[in-house]
C-alpha cells in the first residue's frame, strides 16, 4: 500500500485546496478589478442621468425663458398692455431658478459653471441696458418713446446673449458625449473581465472533472471492483488501493476488514446453527404454550361447567333451610344461613360469569354486519329497569354498522352502560353517551356518563378479571364484567382503555376495525351523521 501511495505524496485535499486557491486567487483579481470599473461606469451613468442630462434640459428651458423675456419686452413696449409683460416677469423668474439648478449640478471648479455664470451676466446686462429702460420708457413717455429703444444694438446684444446659451448646450453636449464614451468603455471593460472569470471557472472545472477521474473516479472503480470480488465469496482475496494517500488508507481499511470478516465468518456460520436450533425449540415451547392455553380454557370451561350442579344443589338447600326455619332457630342461626345462602348465590354468579368469560372466542357464529343503533336499543330495553330505578338517562349518537357478533357486542355495551348507572354520583340524575368517531381504520365507540370517575392509577386494573375497586356491599357485582368486555373487544380485533383526561365521571373506549366496505365508500359517504338518540 505504501508503494501505491509514494508516487502520490500530496494528498487529495492538498490537491483540492491548491487548485481553489489558485482558483479563487484569479477570481478575486478579478472579482476586485471588475469591482473597481463598476465603479467608474456607475459614476459615469450617474452623471450622463443626474447631470449632464438635467444640465441640456435646463439649457433649452433658459433659453425659452430668455427669448420669452425678450418677447414679453417687445409686446409691451408696442401694446403698452402691462398684461404683455407677464411672460417677462415669468421668464426672469424662471431663469433665476434655472441658473440656481444648473450650479448646483456642478462642482466649484467646473468649466460649464463659469460659462454659466457668464450667461447669467450676459443676461443681466440685457435687462439692465435694454428691457428695464423699455420698461420705463413706456410707464414715462408711453409705447413711441419704448420703441425708439429697440435699435438694432439692442437686437444684437439679445442675439449675442443667445449665442452664448447655444454655446453653452454646445459644451454640455460635448461632456455628455464624453462621459457616455467613458460609460461604453467601462462596460465593455467590465465584460471581457465577466468573460474572463467565466473562462477561469470552465478552466478550472475541466482540471477539476480531469484529476477527479484520475484521482478518485478510476482508483475507487477499482476498489469498488475488488471489493464486489470478495462481496461474491472471495473472502481470501487481498485488496489493493492506488491513488492519492486517502484512497489507499481506504483500500487499506477495507482489506482489514475482509480480513476480519474471513476470520469471523467460521463463527458466524457457527452461531447461526445454534440460532436456528434455539429458534426450532422456542417454536416447540410457543406450540406447547398454546396448547396449554387452550387446556386451560377447557379446564376452566368444565371447572364451571361442573361445579354448576352441587353449586345448585347447595343454594337450594340452603334457600329451602332459610324459607322453612326462618325465625324458628335463633338469631344467629338465621344469620349464619343467610351467609350461607349469599355465599352460595355469589359463587353461582362467579361461576356463571367465568363460565361466559371461558366461552368468549370459542362458541362463535362468525362474523355479521353488526348495526350498533340496533344494538343499543336492545341495551336501552336490557338497562330500562335499572335506568327507571335510579331515574337515569341514556343516549347515543348515529353508530355505525361494524363487523362482529351481535350477541358479543350487547353483552359488552350493556356492561359499560349498567356500570355507568351502578357508579353513580349521590343526588346526581345519573347520564350516559354512547357516540363513535372514525379514527383512520377504526372506529372509536366511547361509553361516557357522568358517575364517580375512576383515579388514573386503576385505569388498567379494572380490566384484570376478579378486580374490584370496592367493596361487595358499596357496589354489589363479581368485578368480571370490564375484563369480559375486554375479552370481547380483543376477540373483535380492537383496544378498549379509560380515558383518564376526562374532568368528571368516566369515559370508556374501545375500537373496533371498519369493514372493508366502509373503507372503500368513505370518500363518497363520509363520517356518520351526528344525530342524537335518547331514552330516561
Amino acid at each position: 500500500m505504501s508503494a501505491a501511495a509514494g508516487p502520490n505524496r500530496l494528498t487529495l485535499r492538498a490537491r483540492v485546496v491548491l487548485l481553489c486557491a489558485v482558483v479563487g486567487g484569479l477570481l478575486a483579481v478579478l472579482a476586485g478589478s471588475a469591482a473597481v470599473v463598476a465603479d467608474a461606469n456607475r459614476d459615469h451613468i450617474d452623471t450622463v442621468l443626474n447631470q449632464t442630462g438635467p444640465l441640456r434640459a435646463d439649457a433649452e428651458s433658459l433659453l425659452t425663458a430668455l427669448v420669452d423675456q425678450e418677447t414679453g419686452v417687445r409686446g409691451y413696449a408696442v401694446s403698452g398692455d402691462a398684461a404683455d409683460l407677464v411672460p417677462y416677469r415669468d421668464g426672469v423668474a424662471r431663469e433665476r431658478q434655472l441658473i440656481d439648478h444648473m450650479v448646483a449640478l456642478l462642482g466649484p471648479d467646473d468649466p460649464l459653471r463659469a460659462q454659466i455664470d457668464e450667461v447669467a451676466t450676459t443676461s443681466q446686462q440685457w435687462r439692465d441696458t435694454v428691457a428695464e429702460p423699455v420698461i420705463d420708457a413706456v410707464d414715462a413717455e408711453g409705447t413711441a418713446a419704448a420703441q425708439a429703444l429697440l435699435t438694432d444694438a439692442a437686437r444684437q446684444q439679445f442675439d449675442g446673449l443667445r449665442a452664448d446659451v447655444d454655446q453653452l448646450q454646445a459644451d454640455i453636449l460635448v461632456v455628455r458625449n464624453q462621459v457616455a464614451d467613458d460609460a461604453r468603455r467601462t462596460s465593455g471593460t467590465l465584460v471581457v473581465l465577466l468573460i474572463i472569470a467565466a473562462l477561469v471557472v470552465v478552466a478550472a472545472g475541466i482540471v477539476l472533472m480531469v484529476s477527479l477521474n484520475r484521482l478518485v473516479i478510476g482508483p475507487v472503480t477499482g476498489l469498488a471492483a475488488q471489493v464486489r470480488q470478495v462481496a461474491n465469496g472471495e473472502y481470501e482475496r487481498d485488496i489493493t488501493g492506488v491513488g492519492p494517500p486517502e484512497l489507499a488508507a481506504l483500500a487499506s481499511d477495507v482489506d482489514g476488514m475482509r480480513r476480519k470478516i474471513a476470520a469471523d465468518l467460521d463463527e458466524v456460520r457457527d452461531a447461526r446453527e445454534r440460532v436456528e436450533w434455539v429458534n426450532s425449540q422456542l417454536q416447540k415451547q410457543t406450540e406447547e404454550l398454546v396448547r396449554s392455553n387452550r387446556d386451560l380454557e377447557q379446564f376452566a370451561y368444565v371447572a364451571s361447567h361442573d361445579l354448576q350442579e352441587p353449586l345448585r344443589k347447595v343454594a337450594s338447600f340452603c334457600q329451602l333451610l332459610q324459607r322453612r326455619y326462618a325465625g324458628q332457630l335463633d338469631a344467629r342461626a338465621d344469620q349464619y344461613i343467610g351467609f350461607a345462602v349469599d355465599g352460595a348465590q355469589r359463587m353461582q354468579r362467579l361461576i356463571n360469569d367465568l363460565l361466559a368469560f371461558s366461552r368468549i372466542g370459542r362458541l362463535t357464529s362468525g362474523f355479521t354486519d353488526v348495526d350498533l343503533n340496533k344494538v343499543m336499543a336492545d341495551v336501552a330495553s336490557q338497562t330500562e329497569s335499572t335506568r327507571e330505578y335510579v331515574g337515569g338517562e341514556l343516549t347515543w349518537s348515529e353508530l355505525p354498522v361494524v363487523s362482529g357478533e351481535e350477541p358479543l357486542l350487547t353483552n359488552l355495551l350493556v356492561n359499560l352502560v349498567s356500570n355507568s348507572f351502578k357508579f353513580r354520583q349521590p343526588e346526581v340524575t345519573p347520564k350516559v353517551e354512547v357516540s363513535a368517531r372514525r379514527v383512520d381504520g377504526e372506529w372509536e365507540i366511547t361509553c361516557r356518563d357522568n358517575g364517580i370517575g375512576i383515579e388514573a392509577e386503576f385505569a388498567d386494573k379494572i380490566f384484570v378479571i376478579f378486580q374490584r375497586l370496592h367493596s361487595k356491599d358499596a357496589y354489589p357485582g363479581t368485578g368480571i364484567g370490564l375484563a369480559i368486555g375486554k375479552k370481547i373487544v380483543e376477540y373483535h380485533g380492537g383496544r378498549i382503555w379509560v380515558d383518564t383526561q376526562v374532568e368528571q365521571g368516566t369515559a370508556i373506549s374501545f375500537t373496533l376495525p371498519v369493514t372493508p366496505r366502509q373503507a372503500e365508500a368513505a370518500e363518497n359517504d363520509g363520517a356518520p351523521t351526528a344525530a342524537t338518540q335518547a331514552v330516561s
